[in-house]
Formats: C-alpha cells, sequence, structure tokens
C-alpha cells in the first residue's frame, strides 16, 4: 500500500528525495502526530511567498485546507503573513495577524505573549539561509518582500512551542534539519531555521495536504476538504493575485503542474484517508 509520504513526493522535480535519508520514513505522520498532540487552541500558520511582485500559489492553498482541517478539529488556525496576502485568508474566514517588512523580534514576542500558541506551522515560507539573507530559488534576495516571520520560530523553544515547517526546495523555514545535505546534494545555499519536524514534498501544498490526511485519519474523521473545494480556493487566490511560482503566470497552477496533478495528489490523499478509516472500522 503506498504511504502518504510516498503520495507527497509524487513527480519530484527539485531532488526532494535526496534528502530522504536524512529524515525518518514516516516524517510526515510523525509531524502530525505531533500537531495532534497539541492542546486544542491558537495554532500560528505562516505562509507566503513573494515572486515576481505576487505571493505564488503554492502555500496558501495547502495552509488553508490544513487551516480548515485545525478549526474542524477544535484549534484556533491565525494566519501570519504580509498584510497584502490578508485577503487570501479572509476569503475563508481565517483570523489573519498581519506582519509587517521589517519588524523585529519584540513584535513577535509580543504576539506569543498575547495569542499563547499552542504550536506553529510554515508552509513554503523563507526563512534566513546560511548567507544571511531570504532569496528565492533563483538565490536572489527577497528581503525587501519578505516578513521575517521566521523569527517565530527562531524563538519558539524559549517559550515551549512546537514546530512544524513544509518545504520542497530548501530555503524554506525548517530546512535547517537538513541544511549540509541540501548544500551538499542540493547545491544550494539552505536556510538555517530549523523546526521540530520537517515535511518535505515535491510541492509544499501537497505537504500541508498531508499533515490534512494524516490528521484526519488520527482523528478518524474525513476532515480534509475535497479537491473541488481546494481548486475553487486556488482560482481564487489567482483573482485576488497570486501567480504560478514557476511560470510566473496569473493561472490556477502550481510550481508548473497544471489541475490535474493537483487532483491526482488530493484524490490520492482521500483514497488513503478513505481505506485507512474504513480499515479501522472492519477492525472495531
Amino acid at each position: 500500500m503506498e504511504r502518504i509520504e510516498d503520495i507527497i513526493l509524487r513527480h519530484s522535480r527539485r531532488g526532494m528525495t535526496k534528502l530522504l535519508p536524512c529524515l525518518s520514513a514516516d516524517y510526515c505522520r510523525l509531524a502530525a502526530e505531533e500537531i495532534y498532540s497539541w492542546k486544542r487552541g491558537v495554532v500560528f500558520l505562516t505562509t507566503g511567498f513573494y515572486v515576481a511582485g505576487y505571493p505564488e500559489t503554492d502555500g496558501p492553498t495547502g495552509t488553508a485546507v490544513l487551516a480548515n482541517v485545525l478549526r474542524d478539529m477544535g484549534f484556533c488556525p491565525v494566519i501570519v503573513t504580509e498584510p497584502e496576502n490578508a485577503e487570501l485568508f479572509t476569503i475563508r474566514g481565517f483570523e489573519v495577524v498581519p506582519a509587517e517588512v521589517g519588524v523585529d523580534t519584540g513584535f513577535f514576542r509580543q504576539m506569543i505573549s498575547e495569542r499563547r500558541p499552542v504550536g506553529m506551522i510554515s508552509v513554503e515560507r523563507c526563512g534566513l539561509n546560511a548567507q544571511d539573507d531570504y532569496a528565492n530559488m533563483r538565490g536572489v534576495s527577497i528581503r525587501e518582500h519578505n516578513a521575517p516571520t521566521d523569527e517565530l520560530f527562531r524563538i519558539a523553544p524559549e517559550y515551549g512551542v512546537r514546530t512544524v515547517g513544509v518545504g520542497d526546495g530548501g530555503n524554506e523555514i525548517g530546512m535547517g534539519n537538513v541544511a549540509e545535505a541540501i548544500e551538499k546534494d542540493l547545491a544550494l545555499v539552505p536556510c538555517v531555521v530549523k523546526v521540530d519536524h520537517l515535511v518535505i514534498a515535491s510541492v509544499s501544498n501537497w505537504g500541508a495536504y498531508g499533515l490534512a490526511a494524516y490528521l484526519s485519519i488520527l482523528d478518524g474523521k474525513h476532515w480534509m476538504p475535497s479537491y473541488a473545494w481546494a481548486a475553487d480556493y486556488l482560482k481564487e487566490t489567482v483573482e485576488i493575485g497570486s501567480v504560478d511560482g514557476i511560470t510566473h503566470e496569473r493561472v490556477a497552477h502550481v510550481d508548473g503542474f497544471d489541475e490535474s496533478v493537483e487532483q491526482e495528489i488530493l484524490e490520492a490523499l482521500a483514497a488513503q484517508i478513505d481505506e485507512e478509516l474504513s480499515e479501522r472500522s472492519i477492525a472495531v
């Protein structure tokens, strides 16, 4: 039987499979179990990757799907991103805490003190790299467009807050866990920000979907939204201004993959949830 980890790593183009020796074989399940163990409360989620003047389509949809599952399970998801990205999430009724470019660590310490998050999750969010910069996959600095939300993850251990990061390239929050392998095997300048659990995927949205699938299995309910829900949301984000991170086109594609591939992944994960829940029901 194909595992969720196998599904989210289908169609790999960026060498993420080269990082597998650095992770547990069931890394996505372990990350989901971590989230499931959190006391029901506020969860900070950060996403939004600046590409050619716009947020890319990879990140918001996965974050929205995961936030929807968390909300259904009794958590209070709060999205932390730039003000110009807020509408991407308010259209689904999610609370957004805007973080301006240039805010300092004190801003994030106050956020933690006021909201007392039970955990933090990053999905396709740029983190500080080994050259002390925020850069895209082409190595071009995006510091002037990127609020330093990775600071939340850098200071989280001081507050006893656990963290999960999802990435697909090497420059995202959480890739500090495997920085040496990224530099050696992928010849990229890695993000240095670490998390308690790293989830890698061919597309970061898929990694978030994988977490949503495992959370559904753990909770015994098919919470994960359908492909139709995700597809409609993705189209809305494009109408607002999102672009494909690879082609820079305003189309409902993610990282160069068209809708059919997104559908394939979501439907495969849905089938996995149904199979797991069916087996559990028969066993009972």
